[in-house]
């Protein structure tokens, strides 16, 4: 056997089922958010207003973006593609909503997440946000893990960018011996 394959990292074939965990759970949840979101984007847009985080010149474009996003993300670590780019993407998503959810509660705002559509004001017994943040938080650990451990079986990134396999020396002799 070569050096360059006694060498290489082993990892423990859990770490690749719990990839494929962390992905499914995470694009599952980005996938149904933004498609709950497509097909009302100005509910998408006066949800990204309620949070009162970014200009408002910005809450169109990035109310209509963001389930884009969550969708495109979504698919791509359903099928595990280019996973820790789509890994890091879902982490910074889950990290900007975990930001702006204790944004608002730090300041009194009382409104509906708009996580899985609708949004906007409502009464302050109606808010959940420790619940939110930590399904946000778990959501993001799901990125991380993902994203520090992209290898995992059912992906198209396994038949993108497989290593090839090192060929056993007894198949490199290549001279015909008689």
């Amino acid at each position: 056997m070569s050096a360059a394959a006694t060498t290489a990292p082993r990892r423990a074939p859990w770490q690749g089922w719990v990839t494929l965990g962390a992905r499914i759970i995470l694009g599952v949840v980005l996938l149904i958010a933004g498609g709950l979101k497509i097909g009302n984007l100005e509910a998408s847009v006066l949800a990204v207003r309620a949070y009162q985080l970014v200009p408002f010149e910005l809450t169109r474009p990035l109310g209509y973006a963001l389930p884009i996003v969550e969708i495109a993300v979504g698919l791509m670590l359903i099928a595990g593609v280019f996973t820790r780019v789509a890994a890091l993407a879902g982490a910074g998503l889950m990290l900007a909503f975990i930001i702006g959810i204790a944004s608002v509660w730090a300041r009194g705002i009382s409104i509906d997440c708009g996580c899985f559509g609708g949004g906007g004001a409502v009464e302050a017994s109606l808010t959940q946000y420790p619940l939110e943040i930590a399904r946000d938080v778990g959501l993001l650990a799901c990125g991380l893990w993902a994203a520090w451990r992209p290898t995992a079986p059912w992906s198209i990134d396994t038949w993108l960018f497989a290593a090839p396999q090192p060929i056993p020396d007894h198949e490199l002799e290549t001279e015909d011996v008689r």
